[in-house]
């Protein structure tokens, strides 16, 4: 005898079978909804840490020699992004690690103070000092907490329970820290710890590269100070001769102004022409000692209002003693109406006055042809200031025109190979460009543009 199976009865409670199929697409529909409110959500997030990315990396892009920018927008978004309530950013130092960038929202007790300074031995500083990231859910039942002096467990009881502590580190050593927290007991998720991470990642890359561009900077500097003062040291004797020659005229006038007072009855015209001549002879004595000083001077680079025909006019005093020594005669055709710029005119000046020594200089194995130096200005297209020197020297050949701005690369027997390196860096840190060019037929011409900015 078969056993029949029993039958399993699906009870529909009635349900109209039209209104049935009707009902299943609106279940599917609200499960659709759901679905897409879902991914929106997850898009916003991800559009909003993108845009806090974006953020930290213009502020690092438009602030390249200065940090603080680039802390205060990151402090900014992870505080934001992160929902948390207060951040604070540490440079650690020899005391301790001291506040650099700090952000407080007004749920924050107004009796909770960050302090600048968190020595190493205290509490907080002995979790700063950590160079793994500490998640802390609650502050107050961290095993050290109660090691604290009673003036810090009271205020950072009142003011943080929940805290985030990254530290950044450049290879291996500590260099300060970013930290993020809540007045509440409210752990932060994976996600939010990620980019706190990230953004400490950010800093830390920040940081690294306005240390060695200020390196660089201050390398720069040494190198062009070193430059200038080999370059006068060269020019030595024919400043002597330039400051001798209005000395003795001083003098000679002087003695002027004596005899004629020694007249009878004294001639006080010619006394006071005579003395007249002799304070401008003093003031050019005086002219000269002050560029010499200014560019002996080691000073970081600075923006000044610079008149180019100026500049180039009180350099070709300062080398003229040089050219008459070397039998060069220095022409100048100066285009008027130049607009002021802003660079650092001691660095302008430095620049002129290497091509200018470089260009007599090459003149020295000229016999026969005339030996000339021509400088001109004019304002170019593209809104550039132009500054040219040529000489009347034999020339640069291939090899050496490819060649001529690498560092240590030199025509001289005693050159160090350094000083059209370092116009080069000069003019472009001026946002300009250095270039030469062979003349026809024979001689180089050395020029340079920089964009005309307003001082």
């Amino acid at each position: 005898m078969t056993q029949s199976r029993p039958r399993v009865s699906i009870s529909r409670r009635n349900v109209d079978p039209g209104v049935a199929a009707r009902n299943e697409p609106e279940i599917g529909a609200s499960e659709a909804a759901c679905g897409d409110s879902d991914l929106k959500k997850e898009l916003a997030e991800v559009l909003r840490q993108r845009a806090a990315i974006s953020a930290v990396l213009r502020a690092t892009a438009d602030s390249p020699h200065d940090l603080q920018p680039i802390f205060d927008t990151i402090i900014d978004t992870a505080v934001h992004l992160c929902r948390a309530e207060w951040g604070a950013f540490r440079l650690r130092e020899e005391t301790g690690f001291r506040l650099v960038a700090y952000k407080k929202s007004p749920a924050i007790s107004e009796g909770y103070s960050q302090p600048m300074l968190r020595e190493h031995s205290s509490f907080v500083g002995r979790l700063y000092a950590s160079k793994s990231p500490l998640h802390i859910p609650d502050l107050t039942t961290h095993e050290e907490f109660h090691s604290a002096e009673e003036a810090d467990r009271e205020a950072l009881s009142r003011g943080v329970r929940t805290v985030f502590i990254v530290p950044m580190l450049r290879n291996d050593e500590l260099i300060g820290t970013l930290c993020i927290g809540r007045p509440r007991i409210e752990p932060f998720t994976e996600t939010e710890l990620e980019l706190v991470t990230d953004f400490a990642a950010q800093a830390t890359i920040a940081l690294e590269i306005t240390r060695r561009e200020r390196q660089l900077r201050e390398l720069q500097t040494q190198l062009a100070h070193t430059n200038r003062v080999v370059t006068l040291g060269e020019l030595s004797a024919s400043i002597t001769h330039e400051v001798n020659q209005p000395i003795a005229a001083a003098r000679n006038n002087v003695i002027a102004a004596l005899h004629f007072l020694d007249g009878n009855p004294p001639d006080l015209q010619k006394v006071r022409v005579a003395l007249d001549a002799a304070v401008k002879d003093a003031d050019r004595v005086g002219a000269i000692v002050d560029r010499m000083r200014a560019l002996m001077q080691k000073a970081s680079p600075r923006l000044d209002s610079v008149d180019m025909n100026e500049a180039l006019q009180e350099v070709i005093e300062l080398t003229r003693g040089e050219a008459l020594k070397n039998g060069v005669s220095v022409k100048t055709q100066f285009a008027q109406g130049l607009p002021i710029i802003a660079g650092d005119r001691v660095q302008l000046q430095q620049v002129v006055l290497n091509l200018i020594l470089n260009a007599v200089q090459a003149m020295g194995r000229v016999t026969e042809d005339a030996r000339e130096v021509l400088i001109t200005t004019r304002r170019i297209e593209l809104n550039d200031l132009y500054v040219g020197v040529q000489d009347t020297g034999p020339g640069l050949s291939p090899e050496t025109l490819s060649r001529l701005f690498e560092p240590f690369h030199t025509t001289k027997p005693n050159g160090m190979g350094m000083g059209l390196t370092i116009c080069r860096s000069i003019v472009e840190a001026h946002g300009g460009r250095l270039w030469v060019s062979a003349c026809q037929p024979h001689g180089a011409l050395f020029q340079f543009a920089i964009p005309v900015r307003p001082p």
